[in-house]
């Protein structure tokens, strides 16, 4: 051991006995089962901690995950999570305005955050000798961001964020569809109701000090988990954390939010003018289940089965016929409820009430054919691919960990997850789709490029923005801020680094068949797969030989992707 690591290491146990963090959980792997290891503990003030230990490579992938998303806000103040997100990268008291950025992308890591409904969470992916210095970025802004805001950073991002709203969603082709859908199947008041993004004349509303109040009562460290991964030890991990972390105090407690999945009573027609599109498009949209739950499963089935590939109806029914430019089906679920729906784009020359007609026959045939073999065969296989080669990098099984802790509430969440679509049967397909979605209301939007153009139906549904609300809203009443204290180090200077990491290059083998084909090999056990690459000499380079027929490769490479004689 190196003197300056093992410097570092005394240093490290200096500060904390663990006293402050009590094991809870730790997962191991026993066999050949799909799990990811790791152990789970929580401070003192509430913060969860996993920690997941890989070798592999010389990185590792820190994740600081907070349960609040767009419907924790409170009602006519929407986008304010995804604004904070915004600010949590402007500085905090000990790191400067954008330093940030400077201080990963300089290391050589790549960093992000990112806010969705139910959550929002900031990571960074650094060589393994930076996390100490990944951990007091996170632990300054969590503990030590409050005295850094100021009336001229809110300003600045505020500004950002309804240019990002106008560019991304107002100002963009079809970028207003999923903001009309919401409006139009939640109830008025619904957490679900608004986008992430926010409203324009709801930025306008607000100001600094509702910034300050949204932080106090959600970003507290005991709504929020810890997930680093990758080439570290546990005991220096939670030294690090203990040291940077330990201090913050508690915010004020978080219960979870359950809310039944909406009901709509008769079809919900709605449409708006796009000035930005030439074609118009229509959507239906079913209210179907949370996240996790048990029939998510064989509704996304149902979305591939209806939409997804060339085997699908829609594909077969409007792309391959040329009737649309795109066609698919698709299953988001979210803590709260899910959201299934059909997207059509049609060619010009066709109306969206024919198309809606199509639509509703493609269920029928569905509802008359029903769900073979194949498709729930080459589902599954799909599903199980995406899933584990997802677990390849140390990023993808700290985002699986802190995802299952936070939304699922059980990092061990793994197994379930994949048995709950290995176990899917042709039955449970046809369950939910005559559960959630044959012959049910929903939300048909249309999407047209003038006031010429004709809407699927008449509009008989009007949004909401205004009246009475059912449905929780954030009481910010009680809120103060608890300057942490008793640091026993100077937080305003950067943590030293770790001795650089070395690379282990992976050994390989090789071999020539008798044909002429070079074979190189090597082995690995992180995930069960395995992976075959074919390289060919020629390419674009052999076109030139005919200039006549320039292409050809590129055409040649695509059609090796469609089907040969025996598959």
């Amino acid at each position: 051991m190196k003197k300056s690591l093992l410097l570092m290491l005394i240093s490290l146990a200096s500060w904390s006995v663990f006293a402050q963090t009590k094991l809870i959980e730790e997962v191991t792997k026993t066999g050949d089962e799909i799990v990811i290891p790791y152990k789970k503990y929580q401070l003192d003030n509430g913060l969860t901690l996993i920690i997941h230990e890989d070798h592999s490579d010389p990185l590792v992938h820190v994740d600081v995950t907070y349960h609040v998303g767009s419907a924790r806000e409170e009602l006519q103040k929407s986008g304010f999570a995804h604004f904070f997100e915004h600010m949590m990268f402007q500085g905090s008291e000990n790191v400067a305005d954008e330093e940030h950025f400077k201080i990963v992308t300089e290391s050589g890591g790549r960093l992000n955050g990112s806010t969705n409904r139910d959550r929002t969470n900031y990571y960074e992916t650094v060589p393994s000798n930076q996390l100490a210095t990944m951990l007091w970025l996170e632990a300054d802004r969590m503990g030590f961001f409050l005295d850094s805001v100021t009336q001229k950073k809110f300003e600045v991002q505020r500004a950002t964020v309804k240019n990002e709203k106008g560019q991304n969603y107002d100002n963009r082709p079809y970028g207003r569809w999923s903001e009309v859908t919401a409006g139009a199947l939640y109830p008025y008041g619904h957490p679900y109701s608004w986008l992430t993004i926010g409203k324009l004349e709801d930025l306008d509303r607000v100001d600094v000090n509702d910034l300050k109040k949204f932080f106090m009562r959600w970003y507290g460290p005991n709504n929020a988990t810890l997930t680093v991964g990758g080439d570290v030890e546990p005991d220096q991990v939670i030294a690090m954390v203990e040291k940077y972390f330990g201090v913050i105090p508690a915010g004020p407690a978080v219960d979870p939010m359950k809310l039944e999945p909406p009901v709509l009573k008769s079809d919900r027609y709605v449409s708006y003018v796009d000035s930005n599109i030439r074609f118009p498009a229509i959507m239906f949209t079913f209210p179907t289940v949370p996240a996790f739950h048990p029939d998510e499963a064989p509704l996304d089935c149902l979305a591939e089965i209806l939409g997804t590939g060339k085997s699908s109806y829609f594909y077969k029914k409007f792309v391959l016929t040329q009737k649309a430019i795109q066609a698919s089906t698709f299953h988001p679920a979210s803590e709260l409820s899910g959201e299934f729906t059909m997207f059509v784009l049609p060619f010009p020359g066709q109306t969206l009430s024919a198309f809606e007609q199509e639509m509703r026959a493609i269920l029928d045939e569905f509802a008359k054919n029903g769900v073979s073999d194949d498709d729930i065969t080459k589902f599954k296989a799909s599903r199980e691919s995406d899933l584990i080669n997802g677990l390849a990098s140390v990023s993808g099984k700290v985002s699986q960990l802190a995802n299952y802790q936070t939304i699922y509430g059980d990092a061990n969440a793994i197994k379930y997850d994949l048995d709950r679509y290995l176990n899917i049967t042709k039955e449970d397909v046809m369950r939910v789709f005559n559960q959630y979605i044959y012959n049910k209301k929903g939300v048909i939007q249309s999407v047209i490029p003038d006031a010429d153009t004709a809407p699927a139906q008449p509009d008989n549904y009007v949004i909401p923005t205004s009246g009475e609300s059912t449905f929780p809203t954030t009481d910010y009443s009680g809120l103060s801020y608890s300057r942490p204290q008793g640091d026993k180090f100077d937080r305003s200077k950067r943590p030293e680094l770790g001795p650089n990491p070395t690379i282990k290059v992976p050994d390989f083998w090789e071999e020539e068949f008798e044909n002429g084909i070079k074979v190189i090999g090597t082995q690995t056990d992180e995930i069960p797969v395995v992976e075959v690459q074919l390289t060919i000499n020629g390419g674009h380079k052999m076109d030139a030989y005919d200039p006549k027929k320039s292409g050809l490769a590129s055409l040649t490479a695509g059609l090796m992707n469609e089907a040969t004689q025996n598959y």
